[in-house]
């Protein structure tokens, strides 16, 4: 058996680890990292659950978020949120 060990395989990650591939989620999730960046984040992921949840719920998220930005507001609804938003400018100004 060979007892060469990864750091991985061994130990859990750290809290500042986790908290730095956190950052990194966006930027992975837009395909915004290099592949270097990419594969640190996919190894993570694949060594840590609470990261690997927390990644599923950002995608979600962000699938829930860009469906709902393709879909246009009722005429109604948007006529009462442009009228409140004026509203909000008069009492800005005025306040």
């Amino acid at each position: 058996m060979n007892q060469h060990t990864h750091d991985h395989d061994d130990r859990e990650p750290s809290a500042s680890e986790c908290a730095d591939f956190l950052e990194q989620i966006v930027y992975f999730l837009d395909n915004e990292l290099d592949t270097a960046d990419c594969a640190a984040v996919r190894v993570h992921l694949d060594t840590c659950n609470p990261c690997l949840e927390k990644y599923d719920l950002q995608r979600t998220v962000k699938s829930l978020v860009a469906r709902s930005c393709s879909e246009a507001a009722p005429a109604d609804l948007r006529a009462r949120v442009m009228m409140r938003v004026q509203q909000v400018q008069v009492e800005i100004r005025e306040g």
